[in-house]
């Protein structure tokens, strides 16, 4: 399945939003939310206050929500989101970037437009019934999201970090195995 750029970035940060509340933690001050949102590729306003990263704060559980949902549930998450922020798509050029959706004004507070374009995103997986392309960490200790957009669909953990602990300990059970 091809994603549009677009989508590929709503979901790439709504997954780096909704993993920044596992431990350990990370978008904890404003300084590390510049960095997100430098990361992420945002445009448009930017606060850059404390209230601006509670309101981040506070969009978690409803993306985690969403992102982990069935497809029937999402839908009507999305539909819930877009009504809430009075979504009104458009095609947009900016910033060296070919046509795009917007949804909500570039001056929309952040956590708006992240949830929008989280929503927009969201569709196009609704759409084409790919939702499995998000899943929660194959690692046991971990509750972070894994957007997998590989072509065979392998991708099962998190992070590197995730991915290498379970290999140790896969090969550590198997020359456990091999001494006896």
């Amino acid at each position: 399945m091809t994603l549009t750029h677009d989508t590929v970035c709503g979901l790439r940060a709504a997954v780096a939003l909704v993993n920044s509340a596992e431990e350990p933690q990370t978008l904890r001050t404003v300084e590390e939310l510049d960095d997100w949102y430098a990361d992420q590729g945002y445009t448009g306003r930017r606060d850059g206050d404390q209230a601006e990263l509670q309101a981040l704060h506070a969009l978690r559980p409803v993306l985690r929500e969403l992102l982990t949902s069935d497809r029937d549930r999402a839908a009507e998450l999305v539909n819930g989101l877009l009504a809430e922020a009075r979504a009104v798509p458009q095609l947009r050029r900016h910033d060296g970037l070919d046509w795009h959706i917007h949804a909500v004004p570039a001056d929309a507070p952040l956590d708006r437009r992240v949830a929008v374009e989280t929503a927009m995103a969201v569709i196009d997986l609704i759409r084409a019934d790919e939702l499995s392309r998000l899943s929660v960490c194959a690692d046991e200790r971990c509750e972070g999201l894994v957007l997998d957009l590989s072509r065979n669909r392998s991708r099962r953990y998190c992070s590197t970090t995730c991915a290498n602990r379970n290999a140790v300990a896969a090969y550590r059970a198997r020359r456990s195995g091999d001494a006896s």
